[in-house]
């Protein structure tokens, strides 16, 4: 009985901590100096390892820009992504090039949003997590902290 009780405890407490994605605690700086030098250093467990490994392959035309660092930190960088990646399963297929905006789980959390919003002059784009969550640079992202005011719930 203590056990079961234990049990649905924890799955009650898990939407509560949906919208928390910190940086893990050995997040290189190199992550957040190269990759935070131009978006949101985002939490690795946005895209499933694959998907990492793809983006962390082709940084040399990352999304219409050369991102291309250091083959020596390109591989740490690589390393803890895959180590700190999503399950594939849960984020969802990223598509091709893999987009944190194309999965699954982004999808299903941002269906609401009228279209209009992805290219308003205050979002610009799927990937500016930080037009609209105020908190993403440390890893909240949650749908009472939204900058916007049409778009709170």
């Amino acid at each position: 009985m203590k056990a079961i009780f234990s049990l649905l405890t924890m799955l009650l407490a898990l939407p509560a901590h949906a919208d928390r994605l910190p940086l893990p605690a050995d997040t290189p700086p190199a992550y957040r100096a190269e990759c935070g030098s131009c978006h949101l250093a985002y939490p690795p467990v946005l895209l499933g390892a694959y998907d990492w490994r793809q983006l962390m392959d082709k940084l040399d035309s990352h999304f219409g820009s050369d991102a291309a660092v250091n083959p020596e930190i390109g591989e740490k960088l690589t390393a803890f992504l895959v180590a700190n990646a999503g399950n594939a399963n849960r984020t969802g297929a990223a598509g091709n090039p893999p987009r944190i905006s194309q999965t699954t789980h982004f999808l299903k959390e941002h269906r609401k949003i009228p279209a209009r919003f992805w290219t308003d002059t205050r979002v610009r784009s799927a990937a500016n997590c930080e037009a609209c969550h105020t908190n993403a640079a440390s890893g909240r992202f949650s749908e009472h902290d939204i900058a916007i005011a049409e778009l709170r719930r």
